[in-house]
């Protein structure tokens, strides 16, 4: 919306005929494979290559120096809005209707890629079937299958968090069935195992790997690294210093699929992207090199959609670089469209020519449509905004220089707007009136994050 978009057949031709033997045939394995891996609830700040000296994160560190950092990924600021963003390449207003469920009738990603000949697998949190609505069908077990998921090792996928968590002693469902509950299993570790045979089952065809992580979502608890861990009665014991030892163990989990890629030796072929889903939880405060950073998440403001975001792919990225330009949520189903070049038919944009070097999105501004649909603490900053890279439009109208005021303390008024930000708000304005308006009324649906 706002702006025009171009499915880019040509440079997916161009890219693909790269992959075309001497004799004009193309394998199967000539196909990228690709590996979406979404962490959960980590922002823009929690990275090493973005700042962080609170945390650890050599292997993303490591992928980002040889592929691209993205540093102006915006996602929807909680979770389901994310994910169902994300999985369809539509905006919230279109398919977003609960707060933990992606309606039946929508088409995802995993679907895309079953469509064009892909082995598809899903592995982590999967927290869409509706069970805390109780939705129809909210205990359907082959719901993944229906979404184009050929396998998958999922947490809430039938079950609420109260049956079991996701870390110690978890309730994992893997492909029909619930694992049996083990007090010494550690459900990342679960989940990450299965992604790892799959790559290795899946290595002489193209595959798609979903991997919407466990970690790092509260409750701030030991892994199998930290001390704690060692006592089976603390391993469940909540405190705000775990987090740093959730981030290290997420970051080794990345680890192990990329050591895994290069053993099986198809690394080289495989298109990784790493993002996050929304901010950091509020009650944490991170340190950067630009000084401490407070968690956002389910708030508008930068820290609570201002995401982390890397891809690597060796075959194709051959210069790395750090790219600055706006990215969608949207934009991945676009990207995976033009990768299997067929036409993209939803709200984004392809990323593939800012992933080769070859150019960059069509965009100035990012729109965001957020009704949460959640609890009142959250609901609260429920809005329509639109964003260059420094400045903030919302629908209510406040306007915020997003370089100067951060947390948006401040908006801005008109009769003080010098003639680029009058420009700019223009701009915003009328991108933003392609968009609805809020209902009235939001009603809060559930709880169960």
């Amino acid at each position: 919306m706002g702006n025009f978009k171009e499915t880019m057949t040509i440079s997916v031709l161009a890219i693909f005929s790269f992959f075309v033997s001497c004799e004009g045939q193309q394998s199967d394995t000539s196909k990228p494979n690709v590996i979406l891996i979404m962490a959960d609830d980590i922002g823009f700040e929690c990275l090493g290559i973005n700042g962080s000296t609170s945390y650890k994160t050599p292997f993303l560190d490591s992928l980002a120096r040889n592929g691209v950092n993205f540093t102006k990924a915006i996602s929807q600021p909680l979770c389901t809005p994310s994910r169902v963003k994300i999985m369809t390449g539509k905006f919230n207003f279109k398919n977003y209707d609960y707060f933990t469920y992606l309606n039946p009738k929508e088409k995802t990603f995993g679907n895309l890629f079953q469509e064009n000949g892909y082995k598809t697998a899903i592995v982590g949190k999967w927290q869409l079937n509706g069970i805390a609505h109780q939705l129809e069908g909210y205990g359907d077990n082959t719901r993944p299958y229906h979404f184009g998921f050929d396998e998958y090792s999922l947490w809430q996928l039938t079950k609420v968090k109260s049956f079991g968590e996701r870390f110690a002693n978890p309730l994992i469902e893997q492909n029909g069935k619930a694992l049996p509950r083990d007090e010494n299993a550690y459900g990342p570790d679960i989940v990450s195992d299965y992604a790892v045979d799959f790559i290795k089952r899946n290595k002489g065809q193209a595959f798609f790997l979903y991997y919407p992580m466990l970690l790092v979502h509260s409750p701030f608890v030991p892994t199998p690294d930290s001390p704690e861990w060692q006592t089976p009665e603390i391993r469940s014991k909540e405190d705000n210093r775990f987090f740093v030892d959730m981030v290290h163990y997420m970051d080794k989990l990345i680890g192990k699929i990329v050591k895994t890629l290069k053993e099986e030796g198809i690394a080289d072929n495989t298109l990784i992207m790493f993002v996050g889903d929304n901010g950091t939880k509020n009650t944490l405060v991170s340190q950067t090199k630009e000084g401490a950073v407070r968690g956002a998440k389910g708030n508008t403001i930068t820290h609570g959609n201002h995401v982390p975001m890397v891809a690597h792919w060796p075959r194709q990225i051959k210069n790395p670089k750090t790219y600055d330009g706006l990215i969608n949520f949207s934009d991945f189903y676009a990207t995976f469209s033009d990768i299997l070049g067929v036409p993209n038919k939803t709200d984004g944009f392809s990323m593939m020519e800012a992933l080769i070097g070859k150019g960059t999105l069509d965009r100035e501004i990012v729109t965001t449509y957020y009704d949460p649909m959640w609890s009142p603490n959250v609901t609260q900053y429920r809005n329509v905004f639109s964003q260059s890279d420094r400045y903030k439009l919302y629908k209510d109208g406040r306007f915020f220089d997003m370089k100067n005021d951060i947390l948006e303390t401040q908006p801005l008024n008109d009769k003080d707007l010098n003639e680029d930000q009058k420009i700019v708000k223009a701009k915003l304005a009328s991108e933003l009136a392609t968009f609805p308006s809020l209902p009235e009324s939001s009603f809060v649906r559930g709880k169960n994050n």
